[in-house]
């Protein structure tokens, strides 16, 4: 009964850490395209601004 108890637990900790594993990698995405996006938008603005100065 045990090591059925025990199994269970280290199959849970497993779970947990590719659980953790996931949210870091999708963090990591959402981050990525949070500054492309604002780097855009960004060369956007200026480009605006620079062509409103000429």
């Amino acid at each position: 009964m045990t090591s059925t108890s025990e199994a269970n637990k280290e199959r849970n900790r497993e779970i947990a850490r590719n659980e953790e594993a996931k949210q870091i990698t999708g963090s990591i995405r959402v981050s990525t395209w949070a500054v492309a996006v604002a780097v855009i938008i960004g060369g956007i603005l200026f480009t605006l601004g620079w062509l409103s100065l000429r």
